[in-house]
């Protein structure tokens, strides 16, 4: 099948689905977004000022919010108060024709709404609900707060990340709330092929916490089976040298260079076969336990040459190795054009902004991409697919039930 045709099924799998997103912020908006990428039309529901993500910047472009930009292509905008008690009674029609509910309300607030997985799934009993919180909709921190850099605090990341004053650092990106969508992501996917083959929905717990966890396995399983906390490695792979940046005459490459092969390929380039034969540096575990020491031999030696000097000499030797790339130089390689990864929208407020698109196909390459939408534009159109009238709809609106037009 020719990879236009993938690229087309793909982004049309989820065709027919429909998604309510009450996402904020980023989670659930990436995961609702994520869905909407593969076909599902995705209703994003928010209340009459426009959800919390529309007024957190820097950054901003012509007075909108990139973090919301960024997380909500390709869907539909439903503005409504949902503390208004009609709200409720919309909800719950259109769950009558919905296939899927996200959700990152603190645990306990749909309930208090009326619009919790037991509420909705008493209209529609194969829905299923997928709640993203920081702990989960059960335990000891359930009613905690928790936001990105909360949870990479939390769950040993940033102990294991060095800041240049000597404390601990962060990823600089919202790690845990995009670790939490694709999680959620997998979790709703799955979840949709067990109601095909049953007819049962089911309601969805993934939490921020449980996310970064399953991210850091391979740290988290050392420490559980060894008891030994990691020391902070910078760049350095904890379980494998050489794998790590050096510096060079004018920047800095990762060079993964562990394997035996490679590690001796590495000492024939630079001239020092006898570190093959030294007993500190023979093997993998040995090169890790004295990496300062096999540092203190590599480092002036990649300072001597420039980066563009260092790495095809290392490619040649077939040795893994990689320029460390700021965000300019990343978007000027031709394996970044040619991905195809990078999608322009037309914004009614901000005119054209690029971003990432969606990663499994490169369908940016191919697929036209709705602009994300502003509060509410969709609300009288979104109401009348699932049977209200124009009536109803001005009624809801002027009882300030339902918002329309951009309004945010």
């Amino acid at each position: 099948m020719p990879m236009e045709s993938l690229i087309l099924m793909l982004a049309q799998s989820l065709t027919g689905l429909t998604v309510l997103d009450f996402g904020q912020l980023i989670a659930g908006p990436v995961c609702g977004m994520w869905l909407a990428d593969m076909g599902a039309t995705v209703i994003k529901i928010e209340p009459p000022g426009g959800e919390l993500a529309r007024r957190l910047g820097p950054p901003w472009q012509n007075g909108e919010s990139l973090t919301a930009l960024t997380a909500n292509r390709n869907k539909l905008a439903l503005s409504i108060d949902l503390k208004r008690p009609e709200a409720v009674g919309v909800i719950r029609r259109l769950v009558g024709r919905t296939d899927v509910v996200l959700e990152n309300f603190r645990p306990g607030v749909t309930a208090r709404l009326g619009i919790d997985h037991a509420a909705l799934s008493a209209v529609k009993p194969d829905l299923i609900t997928c709640s993203l919180s920081a702990y989960g909709q059960t335990g000891p921190w359930t009613a905690r707060p928790g936001v990105d850099g909360i949870i990479q605090a939390v769950t040993g990341l940033m102990a294991g990340i060095p800041a240049p004053d000597g404390g601990p650092g962060k990823v600089p990106l919202p790690l845990a709330d995009m670790t939490g969508a694709l999680f959620a992501t997998i979790a709703v996917l799955a979840a949709l092929r067990r109601r095909d083959a049953t007819g049962e929905g089911g309601h969805l717990d993934v939490s921020l916490y449980n996310s970064m966890l399953m991210l850091q396995q391979l740290n988290l399983a050392a420490y559980l089976n060894s008891g030994t906390v990691p020391e902070p490695t910078g760049s350095a792979a904890p379980y494998a040298a050489v794998n790590e940046a050096l510096p060079t005459r004018d920047g800095w490459i990762m060079v993964a260079a562990y394997q035996d092969r490679r590690w001796q390929a590495l000492c024939d380039l630079i001239g020092r076969r006898d570190l093959v034969s030294d007993p500190r540096f023979a093997t993998n575990a040995g090169r890790v336990a004295e990496r300062p020491a096999l540092l203190a031999v590599l480092q002036p030696i990649f300072r001597q040459r420039t980066s563009a000097e260092w790495l095809p000499l290392l490619r040649e030797a077939d040795i893994v190795a990689a320029p460390v790339a700021d965000y300019a130089e990343v978007v000027g390689t031709e394996q970044y054009t040619a991905n195809g990864i990078e999608i322009e929208l037309d914004h009614p407020r901000t005119g054209s902004f690029r971003m990432p698109g969606f990663a499994l196909g490169t369908p940016g390459a191919v697929l036209p991409t709705a602009p994300p939408p502003l509060t509410g534009q969709d609300s009288r159109v979104v109401l009348q697919r699932f049977g209200f009238t124009e009536a109803d709809v001005d009624a809801l609106v002027s009882d300030a039930v339902v918002f329309t037009g951009a309004t945010s």
